[in-house]
């Protein structure tokens, strides 16, 4: 595996599991300022959930490497 196939591997794989992880956590607040959306999340967290997706895309992608180099 190349180097740019396994950067654009791991970036699918990052993608993917952001997109897991977004709804973790996620509470909706119990009065809506205006001109917000009622669905907005109070605080998304998004510093954790890119941390927490970088972490898991990483050992994903290890665990592919090795199955693929095998």
């Amino acid at each position: 595996m190349s180097f740019a196939t396994g950067f654009l591997l791991y970036i699918m794989i990052w993608v993917v599991v952001l997109f897991m992880t977004l709804p973790w956590g996620v509470r909706i607040p119990d009065t809506v300022e205006p001109g917000h959306a009622t669905s907005a999340p109070e605080n998304p967290y998004m510093g954790v959930k890119v941390l927490v997706t970088s972490l898991l895309s990483a050992l994903i992608w290890i665990v592919g490497y090795l199955v693929l180099s095998i």
